[in-house]
């Protein structure tokens, strides 16, 4: 794809995609100090510094340069490692608890444009129409070209019931759209649940948050006393992720107890973690386990678990863990691949100016030892958006982003894993290249008609993917997609019939 993105946000939020270590902010000391101290970088620092604030056309203060310098130092990282300045970090806090203020749209930069990476579900962004892929040329009167991610992230931020207005460029559009837009506070409901047909589940988590693993718990509840006990499909598409804490909740509330859900490695002794389906690892304090409250029959419940292109962190924890146990299957598109773990570490916690960064310090492991950065999770049955293929629409993975860590850790996953870090048997070991460019052809031989522009709701009655799950829970054939080799044949073929 053209143009990579280098960073991601949410408006309103500094955390969407990061598996911020279940927030469990700790000292932290410079572990790593051995080495002599760089003095000639230090000194070339001192001299930038001076000739600026000798040098440039205006003053600039002091603390405004050590901040963007320590910004910088971390986006040259990897594309998750940042620094929250006071309003971040305090988005990020209010974010993890469901509530922030914005327009509830994830946006990144490619190339010095502003992309939407995914509306929110039940947000300003997402009821105006604003779609994954589009690019924001204007923020009121503001030209947003070369314009920096945090400062077009201010723009749109602002007090509930202001109003808007974003000039957007989309595919397929000949013309800017105009979307007029009014702030509000957002509130994520992060569990949605409901019966589909009778007998079956449908439970849709948007994001992983504090109250996450309480809320599911309420739905398969209320699910339960609706007779929704032959099958469940369990929906993580575009989920960004969330709480570490609240994605092994998720996978115990399925699993047995103390399996194993995921196992982290970095440099340092205490990044170097297995996290099992037990309270001590998914539960914030003491005091009874929200687990215990669930029905019996969540752990054998027959299961489809529904990815795709967004589906990453915390949701790719999620799909991995009851993948390699054989929990459920994992149908849908090969997802985001964020194998990395975030670290909040407080650097200035006094006062009413607190700052913090977020640092990449871990990676982290399905199970039996798969490496998900870099790769994602391989459905066990592909399906795409519809029978004609994907919608045709902005996708990026972490493979895509600038500075994004390589996958250099499988043979040491395989060593603590002690088997081969390869996918399930029933996984195809590489998902085929979406067909969204290219119009399929139907059987007959002709073409198919044109892949949708529309995205339908995810859990409504256009829902492919989700009538998909229901056929394979009720045993009937799934449309998988079509690999990209045998679409090629057949418009090969085409030409031929036409003459």
């Amino acid at each position: 794809m053209s143009g990579r993105l280098r960073n991601i946000a949410l408006i309103g939020i500094g955390c969407v995609a990061g598996v911020a270590a279940s927030l469990g902010i700790s000292a932290y000391a410079f572990r790593d100090s051995r080495g002599p101290i760089p003095l000639e970088e230090i000194r070339q620092f001192s001299e930038v510094f001076g000739a600026i604030k000798a040098n440039y056309v205006e003053p600039v203060d002091d603390r405004k340069l050590i901040q963007e310098a320590i910004s910088g130092m971390l986006s040259g990282l990897d594309p998750h490692s940042s620094f929250l300045d006071t309003d971040a970090f305090k988005d990020m806090q209010a974010g993890t608890q469901g509530e922030f203020g914005g327009l509830g749209i994830e946006v990144g930069t490619e190339e010095g444009a502003i992309r939407v990476i995914a509306p929110i579900d039940d947000t300003p962004a997402a009821r105006a129409g604003i779609r994954s892929g589009d690019l924001i040329i204007k923020i009121d009167d503001k030209l947003t070209r070369g314009m920096a991610l945090p400062e077009a992230v201010k723009l749109m931020r602002g007090k509930p019931k202001t109003p808007i207005v974003l000039t957007l460029v989309r595919k397929g559009e000949s013309q800017p759209l105009e979307v007029r837009l009014v702030r509000d506070v957002i509130k994520v409901q992060s569990v949605r649940a409901r019966v589909i047909e009778p007998g079956y589940g449908f439970i849709r988590i948007s994001q992983f948050q504090e109250r996450t693993v309480e809320d599911l718990v309420k739905a398969i509840n209320d699910l339960q006393r609706q007779g929704a006990t032959q099958g469940l499909v369990l929906d993580l598409r575009n989920n960004p992720g969330g709480l570490l804490h609240s994605s092994v909740g998720m996978s115990a509330a399925f699993l047995q107890p103390r399996a194993l859900v995921t196992s982290t490695d970095g440099r340092n002794e205490d990044s170097r973690r297995r996290f099992v389906a037990a309270p001590e690892d998914y539960q914030r304090g003491r005091g009874e386990d929200i687990l215990s409250r669930l029905p019996r029959e969540a752990k054998t419940v027959p299961m489809v678990v529904l990815v795709n292109n967004a589906s990453a962190s915390a949701s790719e924890i999620v799909a991995g863990a009851l993948q390699d146990h054989k929990r459920a299957v994992v149908m849908g598109t090969q997802t985001f691949g964020k194998g990395s773990v975030q670290t909040i570490i407080p650097i200035r916690a006094e006062g009413n100016t607190p700052a913090a960064i977020k640092l990449t310090t871990a990676r982290y492991y399905t199970p039996s030892g798969r490496s998900i950065q870099a790769k994602g999770i391989v459905p066990d049955l592909l399906v795409e958006d519809t029978p004609e293929g994907n919608f045709a629409s902005f996708a990026v993975r972490e493979a895509d982003l600038v500075r994004h860590l390589e996958d250099r850790n499988n043979q040491d996953a395989e060593r603590r894993a002690g088997q081969s870090a390869s996918p399930p048997a029933n996984a195809p070991t590489e998902a085929p290249a979406p067909g969204a460019n290219a119009p399929a052809a139907s059987p007959g031989g002709s073409a198919a008609p044109a892949v949708p522009a529309r995205r339908y709701e995810f859990g409504s009655a256009e829902d492919f993917q989700l009538r998909q799950a229901l056929n394979h829970l009720q045993g009937k054939p799934v449309a998988l997609a079509k690999p990209r080799e045998a679409v090629a044949r057949s418009e090969a073929r085409e030409p031929a019939k036409a003459r």
